[in-house]
């Protein structure tokens, strides 16, 4: 068999089998495997610690790894691999089917996942829940679908659709992990330990992130960092009347608001430091300017507002399409995510609170190392307290490697570029778009170190409304059947 020119795409009829192999397999087989899937709470170790005597990841990891062994790829090698005292990864090894591509220095496609999840959040539509699937109008609802338990089903079918049709291609791994929700702490640990069985990198398809709409592919060009931890304020041992106490002794709120008040610009939302900040880079803007083009106002108008689905009268902290861009993908943001030490309305009686305690989630800039944010932070947080406070900062994981770098994508090679817009006027009828992301796949920042020559096909499922994380999260089933040829159309490309 020849080798296909990289710069030449497939033949429309080749590109159309490929995308009707796609929808089959969506239909008859991921769809009622990601059902299964979602109905298992698969909780991120970070948000059920006993996670291993629960079994709910090895079961969903049992369930993939089975679904990709019964499809009988041609040489496919697969392994679940436990570290001790980690969370497993599932490993597989598909030989190339392109002349060479077996050599001991031939290129190799990284294909990433994850089969961990975001627990539940509340505010579910009556009937619908995280461990609840519904698959309505084409879109299936229910925690993990989409973020990511999708990119293991999607990847193998790439494959095969290529393998069936004879379509060269080169070698693929898989590497599939189970802690990346909470940051990807067992992962380093893996990617060490498989050393040189994961080849010469040339190609890495992380099939982690979002889209800008559903009518096109879209390919990520950065992500943020992000740092998770506590903001604690102690001031009493113990809760006492408001009445009798309130005056003399500050409120544990109060200490927290001015603490927070160092960090972030309560009327405007910047963030103080300017060592949280970064340039941002030329290129990135431009792009910034040419997806605004594409989008318009739907890059703010795509969320929940409470007062109307209009944006009207509650408003973003812009309406500019540009800057509205680079605000959730290339400047620093504070969110509170989550609250402890405050009693359930209900149960609130007057009394003054002994503490307050906030979870802290802090997006950092793609080019802010994440450990240096860190230490950072706590020391700003937590030297000369107010009132001499007990005010403590604790990172999620070790301060020495806590929270996790963001990351701007290496220069697009020719072969890459013709490739994703061939791809995308393939199977979507539109040119590929270019959008960075405001949230974190730790993996491509480890990635992009271990392997400074690869390319990356960054992109993924998570569109508009979708709402990885919170609730009515779905899977947008036709695009991820389109996403899947495109895919397979890329790595067939990859010289």
């Amino acid at each position: 068999m020849n080798a296909r020119d990289p710069l030449l795409p497939l033949q429309a009829d080749e590109a159309e089998q490929l995308a009707k192999y796609a929808e089959r397999v969506w239909d008859d087989e991921i769809v009622p495997a990601l059902t299964d899937y979602i109905a298992v709470p698969a909780k991120s170790p970070m948000f059920d610690a006993e996670w291993s005597q629960h079994g709910f990841i090895d079961r969903v990891v049992k369930d993939a790894a089975a679904w990709v062994e019964k499809q009988n790829v041609a040489g496919l090698k697969l392994e679940v691999i436990r570290l001790e005292g980690r969370t497993p990864v599932i490993f597989f090894d598909v030989p190339a089917t392109k002349p060479g591509g077996n050599d001991a220095n031939a290129e190799t496609i990284c294909l990433y996942g994850h089969l961990d999840k975001q627990p539940e959040f509340n505010g579910w539509k009556n009937g619908f829940g995280p461990w609840t699937p519904r698959y309505e109008g084409g879109l299936l609802y229910g925690r993990g679908g989409a973020d990511d338990g999708y990119a293991v089903y999607a990847a193998i079918t790439a494959i095969k659709s290529l393998d069936l049709q004879g379509i060269p291609r080169p070698r693929c791994v898989g590497l599939i992990e189970t802690c990346e929700e909470s940051g990807s702490p067992d992962l380093p640990f893996y990617v060490e330990a498989l050393g040189q069985r994961l080849g010469h990198i040339a190609l890495v398809v992380c099939l982690d992130s979002g889209a800008g709409n559903y009518d096109q592919l879209w390919l990520t060009s950065s992500l943020r960092g992000n740092i998770t931890g506590t903001l604690k304020v102690e001031i009493l041992t113990e809760g006492i009347h408001s009445g009798d106490a309130s005056g003399l002794v500050p409120s544990t709120f109060r200490v927290l608001r001015q603490v927070l008040d160092r960090l972030e610009d309560s009327k405007t939302g910047r963030l103080l430091p300017e060592s949280l900040h970064c340039a941002i880079p030329a290129d990135r803007i431009e792009q910034a300017k040419a997806t605004a083009q594409i989008l318009g106002d739907e890059v703010w108008k795509r969320f929940p507002w409470a007062c109307g689905a209009d944006g009207g009268p509650t408003l973003p902290t812009t309406t500019d399409p540009v800057e509205a861009l680079l605000n959730r993908t290339w400047r620093p943001t504070l969110s509170v995510t989550g609250v402890d030490g405050m009693p359930a309305l209900r149960d609130a009686g007057n009394v003054l609170r002994p503490y307050t305690a906030f979870k802290l989630s802090l997006r950092t800039p793609p080019l802010v190392d994440a450990g240096f944010a860190a230490r950072a932070l706590k020391a700003l947080l937590e030297d000369n307290a107010p009132y001499n406070a007990k005010v403590t900062f604790h990172a999620d994981g070790r301060m020495d490697a806590a929270g996790a770098t963001g990351w701007n994508a290496p220069g697009l090679a020719p072969w890459l570029g013709a490739a994703l817009d061939s791809a995308s006027k393939a199977h979507f009828g539109a040119p590929c778009g270019y959008i960075g992301q405001g949230g974190t796949i730790p993996l491509m920042n480890m990635l992009q170190q271990s392997f400074p020559k690869a390319q990356m096909m960054v992109c993924g499922v998570l569109g508009p409304k979708s709402n990885a994380h919170g609730p009515n999260e779905f899977l947008h089933v036709p695009y991820g059947k389109k996403l899947t040829a495109a895919v397979a159309q890329v790595m067939a490309a990859c010289p």
